[in-house]
């Protein structure tokens, strides 16, 4: 799958998946979520490996905000259905209009990146998070590209989908630790 992905990423154009079988669909959503899992962990540990490095202060980051200052229910709703949802329909939604057009590599990528990049509002902005941003951003345009290759292989709901399981499994835990009361620190 991974190699299926990467050359969607070097070659994006819109061919939906022919194979309607569910559980085909399923384990593919399941391999998109666990890639898209280990490079944000791999992204996340090398951001970490220079913030210490360089001995960088990325300030608070958005998450942080939302666990101290609201129910976890509301984090779950805002995190899990929300989000996905609305972004979604924003990022990977307009896809459709650029299926038959040989300029759709350029909507696919113009997409993600946007995508990606509008994530660094998660972050307070100052010199270090713009210099910083391609690598704070990594994730999500990691994601992102699955996003959109699921999107245009099966459809926006799937792309919905994986945008909420992602998020679930991203905040999943500091929701839990937040409901049983568990110091996050």
């Amino acid at each position: 799958m991974l190699q299926e992905l990467w050359s969607y990423i070097k070659n994006p154009n819109y061919t939906e998946d022919a194979n309607q079988d569910f559980s085909y669909r399923f384990r593919t959503l399941v391999v998109l979520i666990a890639l898209s899992i280990m490079a944000s962990i791999v992204f996340g540990l090398t951001i970490a490996a220079f913030e210490g490095l360089f001995q960088l202060d990325l300030g608070k980051h958005t998450i942080d905000d939302l666990v101290e200052n609201y129910p976890p229910v509301y984090l779950f709703l805002g995190a899990v259905v929300l989000a996905p949802v609305l972004e979604e329909l924003l990022f990977r939604g307009p896809m459709i209009f650029f299926k038959r057009k040989s300029y759709f590599p350029i909507i696919y990528y113009a997409l993600t990146l946007i995508f990606g990049f509008y994530h660094i509002t998660n972050f307070e902005i100052t010199t270090t998070i713009i210099l910083m941003s391609p690598l704070l951003v990594s994730p999500q345009l990691f994601v992102g590209s699955a996003l959109g290759f699921i999107r245009v292989r099966f459809g926006l709901l799937w792309a919905i989908g994986l945008h909420a399981l992602y998020n679930l499994l991203l905040v999943g835990p500091i929701l839990l630790l937040k409901v049983l009361n568990i110091p996050l620190e």
